[in-house]
């Protein structure tokens, strides 16, 4: 294996446009050489959430400067990198493409390899930015757009153990935040209006009691959240039910974890006791401390990346396309974006949540 690669990597799924260079030592230490992200909040808050088309456009005007910056933040030339990575989906895909696009060009103007990267496994060896963290591992990944449990075997290699049937965490965190009045993106306000609340004031539903496996489901939470919202007149009120719907995503998250962990101990013993919380909603503090106590009480270790890369970034992106190019897994240049791409594929085919449609399986 070589000593050390240099990759650049690009993130424009959603509304980030971002670029950084990472250096991968040995195939395990990292070293982050810039990361430089372009946040579109400002665009997308008249409407309440991300336009795909707003997206588009902003990825299109900024790119080339996003990445400019992350080259001379590293302090490096093209000539100092030994591969480029972007991410190829999966998520909106008119912005998917700008990035891929530009990842395409570099990588082909240089003479250089090309690894797209779903963003996903991005988020899922992110705390690899930041600490040693051997696999296998259980992962909880848990975003805005993505709820599921995995065990991670290495780069490439996953085992979905659950997901959601419907809405993802930090959906319902910011749809919920919306019917209290708070602003795009919704899950850091519902947390900061939640400090000092009374979780115990409103009572919220709790989904598939009782039902086999480490599903998720927050759309009947989401429903009963919005009803209640709109009865409420004071700020107390609000404070309490933040409180009450942080809680309850939180016990979810953390029951489905728990079954989980049984599953991933059967197959991996002594192997895998380590349980990594990946993803915006990963920021919360909440989420974090009660994933910690669970993982403690059942003999796991815990980690979780810094809070700067929860939420999308592309330092992940990089190490990501690091850790595909040592071993060896590199993209043909006429590689497609795409809107849907699980990192299980083999389960999201034959065992699917959704439905599947013409753009392929839910992630």
């Amino acid at each position: 294996m070589t000593a050390s690669l240099t990759v650049l990597g690009i993130e424009t799924s959603c509304d980030e446009t971002a670029a950084a260079v990472v250096r991968l030592h040995d195939g395990a230490r990292v070293e982050v050489l810039s990361s430089v992200i372009a946040s579109q909040i400002a665009e997308h808050a008249p409407y309440g959430g991300v336009v795909p088309e707003i997206a588009a456009r902003a990825h299109v005007e900024i790119i080339d400067t996003i990445i400019a910056r992350a080259m001379s933040e590293a302090g490096l030339g093209y000539e100092g990198l030994d591969g480029v990575a972007a991410t190829a989906g999966p998520g909106l895909v008119g912005g998917v493409m700008v990035g891929l696009s530009a990842g395409k060009a570099i990588a082909l103007a240089r003479g250089l390899p090309l690894m797209a990267v779903n963003h996903l496994e991005g988020h899922a060896l992110s705390v690899r930015l930041s600490e040693l963290a051997p696999y296998p591992f259980l992962l909880l990944l848990v975003s805005g757009g993505h709820c599921q449990l995995l065990s991670v075997e290495g780069v490439g290699q996953y085992q979905r153990l659950g997901a959601t049937i419907d809405d993802a965490a930090g959906e319902a965190f910011d749809k919920i935040a919306s019917t209290l009045g708070l602003p795009y993106p919704g899950g850091p306000g519902l947390e900061k209006l939640a400090v000092g609340g009374d979780p115990a004031r409103y009572v919220l539903p709790r989904a598939l009691l009782g039902r086999e496996g480490c599903d998720f489901s927050f759309s009947g939470l989401k429903t009963a959240a919005a009803r209640i919202a709109a009865t409420l007149s004071t700020d107390e009120e609000r404070r309490d039910l933040a409180a009450a719907v942080q809680g309850a995503i939180a016990r979810q998250l953390v029951e489905r974890t728990q079954k989980a962990m049984a599953l991933h101990l059967a197959a991996y013993g002594g192997q895998g006791r380590l349980l990594v919380a990946a993803g915006g909603v990963a920021a919360n503090q909440i989420v974090r401390e009660r994933l910690r106590a669970a993982a403690e009480a059942h003999g796991f270790g815990f980690a979780a990346p810094p809070l700067r890369y929860c939420t999308d970034n592309a330092a992940m992106i990089a190490l990501a396309g690091a850790e595909r190019l040592a071993a060896g897994l590199i993209d043909d240049i006429d590689v497609a974006a795409r809107p849907r791409w699980p990192l299980d594929e083999a389960s999201a085919r034959d065992r699917p949540i959704h439905a599947l449609s013409r753009k392929g399986a839910k992630a």
